[in-house]
């Protein structure tokens, strides 16, 4: 046998080895790793359970999504996704609690923890709305969520508080619409102001900021010289609310007999 065929056999004897080290790195053997064991889920269950009750929230959320890696079909394994998703919430990780959510919505959307799931995605957003100055995107996102929920589950535990919230949410709305109108008239730009303004008291009417976007609209109109749309901003905030404080300033305003005196307050509500 030749000097060069030694050498070609243990190249390629070499070369076989190496491929078979490579299948076996890249999961062509077949070997189990005998150290996993697959747990009981009433078990896995129960001590992610543990881990919640005793705050220790992500380590909660990874063990409730233990449950489901393990056991994917039981219905514990729903169970866990939900409050793997609650776990993140109270770890103030709302980005991860939403995508889990998010997820949890899609797979089960008739489930009974649907209308929980939707609401619990809303206080993700509304527990993060900021102050009026700031970006809004949180205030709209958890207005969206929220309306969801009361739109499919009007009958669901969680659409009376999510309706509260909405009112909420709508009066912060409103409070930004009239940071930025206050401004504005403050620099005179007074059309800028009463588009902030308006829409407070047409898309906003229901939120405590409207008596004072009235009386804003009639200071704005009146700087502009536009004395008649002040006139009729001041007759809706009369007829809507004849005994407050920004009507009384309105009427003051106007000096006129033609708009209605306010309202005095009755004697009940003067102490």
């Amino acid at each position: 046998m030749s000097s060069t065929f030694k050498t070609t056999v243990r190249i390629l004897a070499t070369v076989t080895l190496m491929a078979v080290a490579g299948c076996s790195s890249f999961g062509g053997s077949e070997e189990v790793d005998n150290s996993y064991q697959e747990e009981p889920v009433e078990q896995l269950y129960n001590v992610a359970l543990d881990a919640l009750e005793k705050e220790e929230y992500e380590d909660a959320s990874t063990k409730f999504d233990e449950v489901e890696r393990q056991h994917p079909y039981s219905n514990w394994a729903t169970k866990a996704q939900i409050m793997a998703a609650y776990s993140q919430y109270m770890a103030n990780n709302y980005d991860e609690a939403v995508l889990a959510l998010d997820r949890f919505i899609q797979l089960h959307p008739s489930n009974k923890d649907a209308p929980y799931a939707y609401y619990l995605k809303g206080l993700c957003y509304y527990e993060q709305i900021s102050d009026v100055g700031r970006d809004q995107m949180m205030t709209e996102l958890a207005l969206k969520t929220l309306g969801e929920l009361t739109t499919r589950f009007p009958e669901s535990q969680y659409s009376r508080d999510a309706k509260l919230k909405i009112e909420l949410t709508y009066d912060h709305l409103a409070g930004k619409e009239m940071d930025i109108g206050r401004y504005y008239q403050s620099k005179g730009q007074y059309l800028a102001a009463i588009n902030r303004f308006d829409t407070v008291a047409k898309k906003y009417e229901t939120t405590t900021h409207t008596p004072e976007a009235l009386l804003r609209l009639v200071e704005s109109y009146l700087a502009l010289g536009l004395r008649e749309e002040a006139k009729k901003n001041a007759a809706v905030l009369g007829h809507n609310f004849p005994s407050s404080s920004w009507y009384i300033d309105a009427y003051a305003l106007l000096e006129d007999p033609s708009i209605k005196a306010p309202e005095e307050e009755p004697w009940y509500k003067v102490w």
